[in-house]
């Protein structure tokens, strides 16, 4: 099996996405499997298409690229979708309806949470052939330490590289003003590690710089509470390595989030987060040995990547025949990123 996975790796920290495509190459890879980044092969098998939107760094291939590469080199080749991505994240507008127009080429589409395929289904994503396959952090970097006793002080922690004021800004700035109060600043210390939003000062936390994974998940292991305060996040990375280094996670009910956190620490609203956060440090052994059992990881994840390809693969023959002749036409598609606008072809 040849499979060609469409991000550019990009040295140093960067999002979920490159992690994500750095495991699933190296786990097809100790299966035997070749993986290369780009269509200049005529038998390739599988293309997973990652990142539809050329001008992104990560981008190594866009849908366009792919129906070139289907009408002109293998028209048999099998085309993965996965989409980790929407509007509702950062506030723009026509994300999603290019997303869904870039997953027309595809033969099947992997959504990273069940929040994103119902967001998308309802508006207007086809419902047929499409699987929900979660996100899951690399076992090489990311495991606890031995069970934590309760510290005589808790380290909460975040990491987020992106800086956008839906990361948890006002959760991080809440935590901030608790620290004012003796009963917290004597007994619990916050550090954000990442990118904040140029507007955005901490007078009581302490903010270090983005770190590789070796730096990141050293760090984790040495702190006992992770705080997610991300907003309509498809899913994410951050608090999965939080998890998997053995932190009890704090967390919003919003997007994909819930369904990799309900079981492994508290949810809470900025209007309670002192009471969760003295709850959860109070009940630590308890919620502590909850993520003995943490099953959201890069090994199930790449798992079921490579049953997904085998089994496609095994019908490829039905799906060609059943695959609609694909036509190309060009349009605009206006896409807000910001104060941006910029302008995608997109395949109807």
């Amino acid at each position: 099996m040849k499979v060609s996975i469409g991000y550019n790796d990009i040295k140093g920290p960067f999002g979920g996405g490159i992690n994500f495509s750095r495991q699933l190459k190296n786990y097809l890879k100790k299966n035997g499997i070749e993986v290369i980044s780009d269509l200049d092969s005529d038998d390739i098998d599988i293309i997973l298409l990652t990142e539809p939107r050329r001008y992104t760094q990560s981008s190594a291939f866009n849908h366009l690229d792919v129906i070139d590469y289907l009408k002109n080199t293998n028209k048999e080749a099998i085309v993965v979708n996965r989409i980790n991505e929407c509007d509702e994240r950062k506030n723009t507008k026509g994300l999603n309806q290019f997303l869904i127009n870039s997953s027309q080429v595809a033969d099947h589409t992997v959504f990273i949470s069940n929040w994103l395929s119902e967001l998308f289904i309802k508006q207007g994503f086809r419902k047929e052939q499409f699987s929900v396959i979660r996100n899951g952090a690399d076992e090489k970097y990311f495991f606890p330490n031995q069970i934590k006793q309760k510290p005589k002080k808790f380290k909460i922690v975040t990491h987020h590289w992106g800086a956008s004021q839906n990361k948890g800004i006002k959760a991080y700035k809440e935590i901030d003003n608790l620290l004012d109060n003796d009963e917290f600043k004597y007994n619990f210390e916050f550090t954000f590690i990442g990118n904040l939003p140029s507007n955005v000062q901490f007078n009581n936390c302490t903010v270090l710089n983005p770190m590789d994974q070796m730096g990141i998940s050293n760090f984790l292991r040495e702190c006992h509470i992770y705080i997610t305060g991300s907003e309509n996040e498809p899913a994410g990375m951050h608090h999965i390595e939080g998890a998997m280094s053995g932190l009890p996670i704090l967390y919003l009910e919003s997007g994909g989030i819930t369904e990799y956190c309900r079981d492994y620490g508290l949810s809470y609203k900025i209007s309670n987060l002192g009471e969760k956060i003295l709850k959860i440090s109070s009940n630590y052994s308890e919620y502590r040995k909850k993520l003995d059992n943490y099953i959201f990881t890069g090994e199930e994840m790449n798992k079921q990547y490579l049953n997904l390809f085998n089994k496609l693969i095994d019908n490829r023959q039905e799906i060609y025949n059943s695959r609609k002749h694909i036509k190309k036409r060009y349009l605009k598609n206006q896409y807000k990123l910001g104060n941006k606008y910029f302008y995608i072809k997109k395949l109807v």
